[in-house]
């Protein structure tokens, strides 16, 4: 059992937040193979407190996947404090402060990892967010901005546990590093030594079982992240809950998942821009395929849903 705030989760590892990938469909897939908690992808501030976004049900949790958290990209703190209090209402349980995205677009407008550049304006976000609303505040954080001082990473850490921070989720890069390299995960042995008592999650190059369960021991981290690793395996939670258990799904038992999850995104956008959406999960799918090229072309070429449920059919064994 891990507890962030008064959120309990059964198990140390939860779906982290994907922009463009983590929507109601992929966390519906991700809590069927047994992630305890899901995040919506990263919202920015200034767009969530638009009374659009407040009744488009495309941003908000769906009833059946409590408890699920909500991301937020911002620069000012009365805007994402603001912002936390939408999604607040909106019915999300949790609130991650993302503090780590490498995006150019994003550091280019101070948001995201660049925040790791002025320790002070963080914490006066996190310190905003943690007196606007009743629910567990997290931060996600990259141990530097430009991988050679570490000063503002310690800065932030200090004030946010100080503040009674619910976690910290930190990927062992720099923001310069983007996803280039290898994540330093020895790094975080350090950051559970400084922070015995705050609840510390790893995050990337996550996408085996054993590396995660390797990086768990090898750290003391209470638990992880796992972001890029469940695109297209979402049965790595499964496979984390059973351990030698496990059973690898058959071919048919994949192509009965990527069906569920093509069918939840086309009730969410569409059939037309569904399938558009989805490619890039199904190509990510294949990657479990025995004929993963041959999968991947047949998927590449699909134009219409009934095309697509032909080519799961064909190469399922549906």
């Amino acid at each position: 059992m891990l507890k962030i705030g008064n959120i309990i989760l059964d198990a140390p590892f939860f779906q982290a937040a994907l922009s463009g990938y983590s929507d109601y469909a992929m966390r519906a897939v991700a809590r069927d193979c047994g992630a305890p908690l899901v995040f919506a992808g990263a919202m920015l501030a200034k767009g969530v407190i638009h009374p659009r976004v407040f009744n488009n049900p495309l941003f908000g949790p769906g009833d059946d996947e409590h408890p699920v958290g909500a991301q937020l990209l911002g620069d000012d703190p009365e805007t994402m404090a603001k912002a936390a209090k939408v999604l607040r209402q909106m019915g999300y349980d949790l609130i991650d402060l993302n503090f780590a995205c490498p995006t150019p677009k994003v550091i280019n407008r101070k948001r995201g990892g660049f925040l790791l550049n002025d320790p002070a304006q963080a914490i006066e976000i996190y310190n905003a967010v943690r007196e606007a609303i009743d629910c567990p505040v997290t931060m996600k954080l990259r141990t530097s901005f430009d991988n050679q001082s570490y000063d503002n990473f310690w800065q932030i850490c200090s004030q946010a546990v100080a503040g009674k921070v619910d976690a910290l989720i930190v990927h062992p890069r720099a923001v310069c590093q983007r996803f280039t390299g290898r994540a330093n995960w020895q790094f975080l042995a350090e950051v559970k030594k400084q922070f015995p008592r705050t609840i510390i999650f790893g995050s990337g190059d996550l996408f085996s079982v054993d590396t995660i369960v390797n990086n768990m021991k090898t750290t003391g981290v209470d638990g992880v992240a796992i972001a890029r690793g469940a695109i297209g395996n979402p049965w790595i939670f499964r496979q984390l809950r059973e351990g030698n258990k496990f059973v690898a799904p058959t071919l048919e038992q994949q192509g009965q998942l990527i069906s569920k999850h093509f069918n939840l995104v086309c009730k969410l956008y569409g059939d037309e821009k569904g399938i558009m959406h989805f490619r890039k999960f199904a190509i990510a799918y294949c990657k479990l395929h025995p004929q993963r090229k041959k999968t991947q072309k047949a998927f590449s070429s699909v134009k219409s849903a009934d095309e697509f449920s032909a080519v799961v059919r064909q190469w399922y064994s549906l």
